[in-house]
């Protein structure tokens, strides 16, 4: 009758950035939950398990402490752990290793949660300590930059100068963040070329990571709102590395 279909995805893009208190509130409720599970991940990373009988536990602990769903579950341990986007195999861990933990689940009514911390299965490599140091930087430093008004592509670099500096650049492979909301990955997302100015109510991982190929890897995740003068983090699990005793 005249009237020509629209398509909503633009207003939908703005409404879907720029969460509501509500949605704030059950982000944080998922970003309590899923620290607690991170918080019960030392037990399950003994040596001579697999990384997939340690995420089989992950799964169960995602339901029970208060998701009604796992998204996913990276468990990435040795050389495993310098591949971003490894999910889990039949590798024993072994006391030495790096394990990268990250894992994430459903909350009702349907709003993610993500959150990654790094472990090692005895005491760490100077190597290991030294860089993963390094890594706390950059984290804290993206984090730092959140304001309204910055860039989405500025919080990057703030990770990536940090790393940069100390000359592992090439180590750094991935971008440093994701928005996050209904869908685990949706916009903004904190990559280098993206001009769009942050604002209040915007919720986003901030996850730098370093990748030795074939040795070992490293990352820091939490999810944090854009607020009125800066960043809260619905995530609050220490971000040291946490070394898991053997023996």
């Amino acid at each position: 009758l005249g009237e020509v279909p629209v398509l909503a995805t633009g207003v939908l893009r703005e409404l879907r950035m720029v969460k509501d208190p509500s949605e704030i509130d059950t982000l944080r409720k998922a970003g309590a939950a899923i620290d607690r599970v991170h918080a019960r991940v030392p037990e399950y990373l003994v040596p001579g398990r697999t990384e997939a009988d340690v995420a089989a536990d992950i799964a169960k602990a995602i339901v029970a402490e208060g998701h009604s769903e796992v998204a996913f579950i990276i468990v990435g341990s040795g050389p495993h752990s310098a591949d971003p986007h490894h999910e889990c195999s039949d590798r024993e861990l072994r006391a030495g290793d790096v394990v990268v933990v990250d894992i994430g689940g459903v909350c009702e009514p349907g709003y993610n949660s993500d959150s990654t911390r790094t472990y090692s299965i005895g005491e760490p490599s100077a190597e290991v300590a030294q860089h993963y140091s390094l890594l706390q930087r950059a984290q804290h430093a993206a984090v730092e930059a959140v304001r309204p008004g910055v860039t989405a592509e500025q919080v990057d670099a703030a990770a990536r100068d940090v790393l940069a500096k100390a000359g592992l650049a090439a180590y750094f492979v991935h971008r440093t963040g994701h928005g996050i909301g209904l869908a685990v990955h949706e916009e903004p997302y904190i990559v280098a070329g993206n001009d769009l100015p942050l604002a209040p109510g915007m919720a986003f991982s901030v996850e730098p990571g370093v990748y030795f190929p074939g040795r070992w890897g490293a990352r820091i995740e939490d999810i944090v709102v854009v607020t009125e003068d800066g960043a809260m983090a619905v995530n609050n699990r220490p971000h040291q590395l946490i070394v898991v005793p053997v023996g």
